[in-house]
Formats: structure tokens, C-alpha cells, sequence
């Protein structure tokens, strides 16, 4: 986007430093690093991050206003609500593509959101070596509202952690060992000091959780919930596990409600022109005339199953519960990033935390996402190059 900086960078670029870069990804934790890494940032301009933030301070007028929770009661699916509730999401995600508008201009354009934490441990270890390979110039951060490396992660273990004992509180997921994002489980050990445990190792009594540790059985007070419940149903054979919404007397950092909350369900409440048009399909009195510049996405799914792209009236038709779906209104990615082959497609995941006294959420840092194919994702770029996982860095 900044194009003397994506020509600096591509013509220093060699596959040995390349290769250099990911095996110091890859020490961070040997044998964990189970995604693929772009071979580039991205630098983004000043004009282009105030327009994303601008648009993010839209959203989250509508997350803290008094009536949100009335308006996403029904975002929960049956027999997934877990009590009692927290006020808010300690983190949130929102994903935006750099997309190209009907002038041809850059915009950014909200993709999805997710009261969910992601990669931020490791993301942390990953924006320092990306800087260091990437030569990045002293006035782009890749942290946002004066954070630092230090205080991204101070403010990480404050949030988490607090002033509890960090053995009694664990990072919660479902076979962690098998997850493609486990070295930020790693990474987040290493940072906060507190231990991942798989749902299927936990064990109830009354209201209290515990885990094993060295043969003793160790209180849990607080989660550190990684686990997708979109994800969970996918398994088969769990055995005898523990009922998650069960009243725990544990802190859920975030609380798996939020998780539905502030998810595709809210995208039909933002009215912002850096959030594409979506509507629920069982509230659509008449289907759009262009159709085919819309996508057909399911509420409840894991990592982007059930997408529907070249959308048809038969489409709509077939759904048997259209208040399970949103009909959202296509974007153009920009192929905005030159690579050595085919410019590549980018989406930035802004990391906004929300501190338990502070009025509202604040954004930290980012992740971005290089693609080459019809969506961002693993299985729309394999055998691809020049995408993958990466990193933005901001104008200052």
C-alpha cells in the first residue's frame, strides 16, 4: 500500500532470508508452528488506519450501548448459553479487508467480528522478528494508542491474570496439542505463566473446576476460554466430559456468551460505510435483484464452512432455517499487494482489549492475512506463495 516501501522490500527480498525468518519463527517453539507465514507486512498509510479506526469506533458505540445485549439475545444457540454472564468481552476481534470501492479507491470493509480472542501471544513474538526481517522503519508500529511490546503484554496479563495466582488460572481448549494455532498456547504460557488444559482433563465437583498438576489436583478460578463451541460440536468420541454450562464458580476471560454475541449475528446492526450491507435472511421481505453480489454465510460455523459466494435464488431456497444465516453484500478485495508471481488479497484483524473498569474497548495491535484465492484461509490458498499470516505495520 505504501509503494516505495513495497519496493524496498521486494527487492531485498531472497528466499535465505526468507527461510532465515521462519526458522526463528519456528524456535519460538519447535515443531509447533503448524501455519503458513506471508513472506511480507503489510505498511499501512495514516489515512487508510484512521478510516479502519474511525469505522471500529462505529461498531463499538453499538457494543456498549445499554440495549445490546436485548438486541443479541437470541445470537445464543440452544443449549449453548453458559451462566452467569459478564457485562462485556475482554477482547475483540474485527476483521477488515483492504477492498477496492466502485471508484477504484482503497477502503477498508469490515469482514467479520468475534468477541474471541486470537494469536496474541504469539503475535507479539511474531511483530518483533517480522521487524527485524523486514527492516521496518521507525515511524510504522504495529501496535496502535501508544502501546509497546511491553505494555501490550502487561496489559495482556492484567486482563487474564490480574492478581490471581497464575497456577489457578488456565488457557481452556479442546485437544490443544492437535489445534493449528498451538504455538500461541506456547507463547502465551510463556508469558502469562499459566498452564493450557484440554477440556477433557478437566474435573467437577459441585461448582468447583480443577486440573492435575505433578499428581494434585490444582482449583481453576479463572479461564482463559479458547475453546470454540462451533468447534467442539465437530468432535466425536469426547467421552465423559465435563457440561460447560454448568454455573462454574470460575471467571471465563472472555465469557463464552460473547463469543455468539459479537460474531456475524451483529453485522445487520452496523450501519457504516466501511461495513458492507447485511441483512438476516428470515427478515428479508424481498431478495435482493443483484443476488449474485451477495454472499450467503451461516451464523453458526467453524473457520468459514458453509459460505456460500456465488449466491443463487436455489441457495436461499434450500435453507430450512434462514434465521441460522445473513445475506451480506460482496466486497472487492483490492490485489493490493505486489508479490514476485500475482498481487495477493490482505485483511487486517485489529485486537481491541477491554479493561474491567474502562468504559469501552481500545485497540492494541493487529494481525493481517495475505490471500491469493477467492476467500482468506488455508484451504483457498494451498500451493500458493506470498500468503499466509502476517503482520501490520502502521503509519504513525
Amino acid at each position: 500500500m505504501q509503494k516505495e516501501l513495497r519496493a524496498t522490500f521486494n527487492k531485498g527480498f531472497s528466499e535465505e532470508k526468507y527461510a532465515a525468518y521462519i526458522h526463528e519463527l519456528e524456535n519460538l517453539h519447535s515443531g509447533t508452528l503448524d501455519f503458513r507465514i506471508a513472506e511480507t507486512p503489510i505498511f499501512i498509510p495514516k489515512d487508510f488506519t484512521q478510516k479502519i479506526l474511525g469505522a471500529c469506533e462505529d461498531i463499538i458505540d453499538i457494543l456498549v450501548a445499554p440495549n445490546f445485549k436485548t438486541r443479541t439475545q437470541k445470537s445464543i444457540p440452544a443449549g449453548s448459553n453458559v451462566a452467569p454472564e459478564k457485562d462485556h468481552a475482554e477482547f475483540i476481534a474485527l476483521d477488515f479487508g483492504i477492498c477496492e470501492n466502485l471508484n477504484g479507491l482503497l477502503e477498508p470493509q469490515l469482514i467479520e467480528m468475534q468477541g474471541f480472542p486470537t494469536l496474541f501471544a504469539f503475535q507479539a513474538f511474531h511483530t518483533a522478528i517480522t521487524r527485524r526481517y523486514a527492516n521496518v522503519p521507525a515511524n510504522y508500529d504495529a501496535y496502535l494508542n501508544g502501546y509497546t511490546e511491553a505494555s501490550y503484554l502487561h496489559l495482556l496479563k492484567e486482563i487474564i491474570v490480574g492478581d490471581a495466582n497464575p497456577e489457578n488460572v488456565i488457557l481452556l481448549e479442546i485437544y490443544p496439542e492437535q489445534q493449528k494455532t498451538r504455538i500461541d498456547f506456547y507463547c502465551t504460557e510463556d508469558t502469562l505463566g499459566i498452564k493450557t488444559v484440554c477440556l477433557t482433563k478437566l474435573i467437577g465437583e459441585g461448582n468447583q473446576l480443577f486440573y492435575e498438576k505433578d499428581g494434585k489436583k490444582i482449583p481453576i478460578k479463572k479461564i482463559y476460554n479458547r475453546l470454540i463451541f462451533d468447534d467442539l460440536h465437530q468432535q466425536k468420541n469426547l467421552g465423559n466430559i465435563i457440561d460447560i454450562t454448568h454455573p462454574w464458580d470460575v471467571e471465563w476471560i472472555p465469557h463464552p456468551n460473547w463469543f455468539y454475541r459479537i460474531s456475524k449475528y451483529t453485522l445487520p446492526l452496523i450501519d457504516n460505510p466501511y461495513v458492507p450491507p447485511t441483512f438476516y435472511l428470515n427478515e428479508l421481505k424481498e431478495l435482493p435483484a443483484d443476488l449474485e453480489n451477495y454472499v450467503l454465510k451461516p451464523l453458526f460455523s467453524f473457520a468459514g464452512m458453509g459460505v456460500i459466494i456465488d449466491v443463487t435464488k436455489k441457495d436461499i431456497d434450500s435453507v430450512t432455517d434462514p434465521e441460522n444465516w445473513i445475506l451480506q453484500r460482496k466486497v472487492k478485495y483490492a490485489d493490493v499487494i505486489e508479490t514476485p508471481d500475482m498481487p495477493a488479497k490482505a485483511e487486517i484483524r485489529l485486537f481491541y482489549f477491554w479493561k474491567k473498569d474502562w468504559p469501552r474497548p481500545v485497540a492494541v495491535h493487529n494481525l493481517s492475512r495475505l490471500s491469493k484465492g477467492k476467500m482468506i484461509g488455508t484451504r483457498y490458498n494451498k500451493d500458493k506463495n506470498w500468503v499466509g499470516g502476517s503482520v501490520a505495520f502502521f503509519e504513525r
